[in-house]
């Protein structure tokens, strides 16, 4: 079942910018933030290097330094 919420027009930015690729969709990024919300709660200082780890991935990923799913197979001979 979808739903529809009203969002702050901030609020929305910041989730546009918080995207790692152009088509994510808003149900994708909340969940994204759920999932470090949960990590942060269980584990504070593992959530930190995880966070880090997230940052350095999404520059990774904007500088295109990433292999595509197609990519990936080849190299792992699948």
């Amino acid at each position: 079942m979808e739903t529809t919420i009203k969002l702050n027009p901030n609020t929305k930015q910041e989730l546009d910018n918080f995207r790692q690729y152009k088509n994510e969709s808003y149900d994708e990024l909340v969940r994204k933030l759920l999932y470090l919300a949960k990590t942060c709660e269980k584990d504070p200082k593992l959530s930190q290097k995880a966070i880090q780890e997230i940052k350095e991935a999404r520059e990774r990923i904007k500088k295109g330094e990433f292999y595509t799913e197609a990519e990936s197979k080849k190299i792992l001979g699948l």
